[in-house]
């Protein structure tokens, strides 16, 4: 494992979810970060070893989707019984090679987010406790070649919570994906 660093936050942050886009409110920093970094810091090996210990549920903003071993840790994760939503970015459409189509022929749902420019989000949320994010797309080239950070975050539940808000947001205005 190469996790690089790990610590306990003991201080506030100005992370904020606004449906209304309004003034941010701080959100207590609590818990412990375990910090990654690629090419080759062992993102793809933290996301999948996270999703494999999965009990429950696991929510899914990508803006890329081409890693296979984070794909086959969700699907296998679904065949355990775990309850999976993916929301990807419309680009996903048009790709040639995407894990979105894969989730969706692997019967998972999967939800496309098209009301934006973008849906830059990149963030897994498992059993509502633990919230994987940072600039790392889920994409070989992440992991491989590309400088991405990735944030695994646990005991923050005011955080984690701010993030199922606006999964919830973006998967009210998404809209099924059959895949290719």
């Amino acid at each position: 494992m190469k996790k690089l660093f790990s610590a306990t936050l003991l201080c506030s942050a100005l992370l904020s979810f606004s449906p209304a886009h309004a003034s941010a409110t701080p959100v207590k920093s609590t818990g412990t970060v375990d910090v990654y970094f690629s090419p080759r810091g062992g993102c793809t090996e933290a996301v999948v070893r996270e999703i494999d210990g999965s009990r429950r549920e696991i929510l899914i903003q990508a803006y890329s989707f081409t890693s296979t071993p984070i794909a086959q840790a969700i699907v296998n994760a679904s065949k355990r019984g775990v309850k999976v939503l993916a929301v990807v970015d419309k680009s996903q459409r048009g790709e040639r090679y995407t894990e979105a189509d894969f989730l969706a022929h692997m019967r998972i749902p999967t939800l496309v987010d098209d009301k934006h420019a973008i849906a830059h989000n990149k963030i897994i949320i498992i059993d509502r406790s633990t919230l994987i994010t940072g600039s790392f797309n889920f994409t070989k080239s992440a992991e491989e070649k590309n400088a991405e950070n990735l944030l695994v975050i646990k005991g923050n539940q005011a955080l984690v919570n701010r993030y199922i808000q606006n999964f919830e947001l973006h998967r009210a205005h998404s809209v099924r994906y059959g895949g290719k």
